[in-house]
């Protein structure tokens, strides 16, 4: 256990190092300052015109949905950009044989390089995340009737994606694995879309192959769990004139009627567990 922490304490402290994570939290800052400005425009344009304030929260939950949307797709690439060199990265570079030199089990390796990683990516979306809703909250006097739940979320999303970067990388190259990554990540979100389109119009062979594609890449599962906690409530929803279309079921493909089953949720953690070993035993059985 020593081994692992002093492994994650040391990628910490490269993660924090590197000018990427100062870039990507100033940009991140940046993008709040800017969407912040759109929130309080979208706002006064609205109530300018006269729009009633039921209809008004809907629209400003729409918003932020969106730029949660936005924002899973910038933690996905963290996640890749992170994950993708932490093993194959030292082996080009040899830093990783120089620490297996040592008396250093390769499982305590890569479950360290890990688990900082996990450190930095989980980091990063509950303050980007915490800044963005209490920015919104701030200008609007809106708030998501989950706010922690969907940073959370967010922050799963993100561990799924570093921990299948980090596997490939016990075997390919960061670029090769990086892509790979990255194609199948928005591959999985698109079939998620689809199985919500299909769920509007009743085609169950679609909405089966979105079942499907959430247990090989569940990060889904976490985007469906952030959506659920940021949407209003069905009461809300009701109150400002869209009842007729929850009953329905067709409020939109962006709409969640709910967060993800229990069974689904626990299938998400145990895969990120199952990839991790699978890590574990690709890079004990690597040559070099």
């Amino acid at each position: 256990m020593n081994e692992i922490l002093v492994v994650a304490g040391l990628t910490l402290r490269e993660a924090v190092r590197r000018r990427l994570a100062w870039a990507l939290f100033l940009l991140t800052v940046l993008v709040v300052v800017v969407t912040g400005w759109g929130f309080e425009r979208f706002v006064a344009l609205a109530r300018q015109d006269g729009i009633a304030e039921d209809q008004l929260r809907l629209g400003v939950s729409q918003l932020l949905i969106m730029v949660a949307f936005m924002f899973s797709f910038v933690l996905a690439m963290v996640a890749v950009v992170f994950g993708s060199p932490a093993i194959a990265g030292d082996v080009e570079s040899g830093v990783a044989l120089a620490m297996l030199a040592r008396p250093l089990r390769r499982s305590s390796y890569v479950v360290g390089r890990w688990l900082g990683l996990v450190a930095v990516v989980v980091a990063y979306a509950v303050v980007s995340g915490a800044m963005e809703i209490a920015v919104c909250g701030w200008i609007t006097g809106w708030m998501p009737p989950q706010p922690v739940t969907a940073v959370l979320f967010l922050a799963g999303e993100g561990v799924v994606l570093l921990t299948f970067a980090l596997a490939l990388s016990t075997r390919l190259s960061m670029i090769t694995g990086g892509a790979i990554a990255v194609v199948l990540f928005g591959l999985a979100w698109v079939i998620g879309l689809l199985g919500r389109f299909a769920a509007l119009f009743g085609v169950d062979a679609l909405q089966q192959a979105a079942a499907a594609s959430q247990r090989l890449l569940p990060s889904d599962t976490f985007w469906i769990g952030a959506t659920a906690s940021l949407e209003p409530t069905h009461a809300q929803l009701a109150q400002a004139g869209f009842a007729g279309s929850i009953a329905a079921g067709r409020f939109g493909p962006f709409y969640v009627s709910g967060p993800p089953a229990a069974a689904e949720l626990a299938w998400a953690i145990g895969w990120i567990a199952l990839v991790l070993v699978a890590a574990v035993l690709l890079f004990e059985r690597r040559e070099a």
